[in-house]
This record gives C-alpha cells, structure tokens and sequence, in this order.
C-alpha cells in the first residue's frame, strides 16, 4: 500500500483492520505494538507467524524495516535487510507520533502515561538517550532484586546507588529539556485548537539541576532520604521512574481538573508539539497515526485539527468522511 504524503483517511465500518494498518506502521517506528506489550497477542490465531514491512521514503533515500513475529523465538527486525541486534538502531528509521482514543491517559491517567510520552519521542531521536533508559531499567531491576531478597544494608546498596543516580541523572536532564522545547509549540498549537482562550504551562516535576552532576547529586541525597522506606517495601521510591510532567491551563492543574474537552484539546496540542520538535531534530517529519480521533471532536475542533496537519503525512482512521471533503485528504475506504 502506497501512502499521499499529506494527510491519508482510511474509512470504514468497525473491524476491518484500520487500526491493524496503523499498528503496524508504528511497529515499524517504536518496535512495539500501542495496544499490548505482548508481541505474540499481533499473530493471527491460525497462524505461527506476523509480518511487517515498511519502506520509509527520506531525502537520504529509501529505508526499509522488516519485522517478524513468531510465537517459537523473539521478534526478528532488520533495516535494509541487514539484521539489527538492539532496538536502537530501528530509532528515527521511520519516525512515528500516535494518538488515539487512549490518548487522554497522556493527561487524566497515572504519571506513568506520560514518561511514556516523553521516552518513546526522546527514543527515537536520541540513541544515547535509548541506551541510558534501558541501561537505568536493568540496573533499577537488579536493585529492588536486592531489596526483596532480604540483603539490602548501606554497603550492599550503595553501588546500586551510584549507578542508579548515574544514568538517573542523565535521563532527567533530557527530559527537562524536552519538557522546555515542548512549552512554545503546545501553547501555540493550543491557542490554534481552542481558539486562544487558555494558556498552557508544562513543568517537568523530578531531580533538580542544571547540570547531571548537579541533578545525580539530588538523586542520591534523595534515595538516602528514602532509604528506610526503600528498605521496609522493597522497592525503590526515588528516580526519574517516578517523576511527572504537571500541566497547567490558566494555572488550574489540569490532570485533575480539567474537564474532558480541555483534557484532550492539551494532549492534541502535545502530540502536535511533538510533531513539530521531532521534525526539527530529525531534519524529516515523522508520520502522524491519528487512530479514530475524530469521533471524539467537535466539527469545529475537527476542522481545525485538520488544517494543523498540512504539511504533515498523516494516516487517519475514521467511520465517517463527512469532514475530510475541503481539505483534500486522500481517502481509502476499506
């Protein structure tokens, strides 16, 4: 299947695999599915194996990732078709940003949804920022182990310690500074959606510093704060694995706050933020999966939505093309 590089709509009645179509383009992008973290649920039942291709047209040339799923042995992937051994090297091949009806978890869920925001777009346009997070989840593991097993002391946990603030330090210190770039296009993209009445503020809520030796310091002081806690529930209550974004419109917290029609005009504006920051870093526009979103908006919200994704490929789905005419999007009914 070829795609326009504007905006695409796939059109059609519930279960004819619109949503199957994005999940695989953002498996291509992330190297995991956004509906389960279990690769083998992706096989049909009545089969052994999955399989996905997809060729990504740059200025640099084409790039092609493959991907097999099989239910006896891991998930095979390969760009080029030269096998790839770390999920790193697939980051920024085929740049994604998804929203879809669990977009709102961004917002109104648990602060886990939305250092999953920030790590899959940091992912995809820092390898060294891949490395360190997975680097920080192994050593955090191998941590709260020790915590359970009954032999945690000061001795025994302060090499967890240093390793921990370490990488900590470093994943903070990225984040930070995507939570800054991320303040101007989603007040601007905001204002654009709701027609200028409110003001957003992001604020990145964990370590501080300016510097990582800076924040790796305030980890440290603060896991030996936490360190009876840590001790008597065995797991570890101190680290960018538990730090949030608070987001404010009009200085009114917003995650508990607000109501369902400024909740997902934020995350819209955030998603098209990311958009914008993932464009200027990776010098190529990521594709935009919209997965049933429209049925969630207003005619006028729809509207503009649509006119915000000009210059973006975009791959919609929807069961109604009644809003797609003025905008020439290319629709596909299925």
């Amino acid at each position: 299947m070829e795609f326009s590089d504007g905006r695409n709509a796939f059109v059609g009645p519930n279960a004819r695999g619109k949503t199957n179509l994005l999940e695989a383009v953002y498996f291509a992008g992330v190297g995991k599915s956004f509906r389960t973290p279990r690769d083998k649920e992706l096989i049909k039942h009545d089969k052994t194996k999955a399989f996905i291709s997809v060729t990504a047209d740059k200025e640099s040339g084409a790039e092609r990732v493959k991907i097999v799923i099989d239910r006896a042995v891991n998930k095979r992937v390969s760009v080029n078709d030269v096998p790839i051994s770390r999920m790193s090297e697939l980051m920024g091949v085929c740049p994604v940003v998804l929203f879809c009806p669990d977009g709102l978890k961004i917002i109104k869920e648990a602060p886990a949804d939305r250092r999953r925001f920030m790590d899959i777009s940091l992912c995809q346009v820092s390898k060294a920022y891949f490395a360190s997070l997975s680097r920080y989840d192994k050593i955090l593991t191998s941590r709260n182990r020790l915590l359970k097993s009954g032999g945690a002391n000061d001795n025994t946990l302060a090499p967890w310690d240093e390793l921990l603030a370490s990488e900590g330090a470093k994943i903070v210190k990225s984040r930070r500074g995507y939570i800054k770039k991320l303040q101007d296009p989603t007040a601007e993209f905001h204002a654009f959606l709701s027609g200028g009445s409110e003001s957003p503020e992001l604020e990145y809520e964990g370590a501080e510093g300016d510097s990582v030796e800076c924040i790796k310091g305030e980890l440290l002081a603060a896991m030996k704060r936490d360190r009876d806690n840590d001790l008597r529930l065995k797991y570890t209550h101190t680290g960018p694995h538990k730090d949030d974004i608070k987001i404010k419109v009009n200085g009114v917290d917003i995650r508990t706050y607000g109501s369902q029609g400024q909740q997902r005009t934020i995350a819209l504006a955030l998603k098209l933020a990311e958009m914008r920051i993932l464009t200027d870093v990776l010098g190529t526009s990521p594709v935009l999966l919209l997965d049933d979103v429209f049925s969630e908006l207003d005619g006028g919200r729809r509207k503009k939505l649509l006119s915000a994704l000009d210059g973006f490929q975009t791959i919609i789905t929807s069961t109604d093309d009644d809003e797609f005419g003025e905008f020439g999007v290319n629709v596909i009914r299925m």
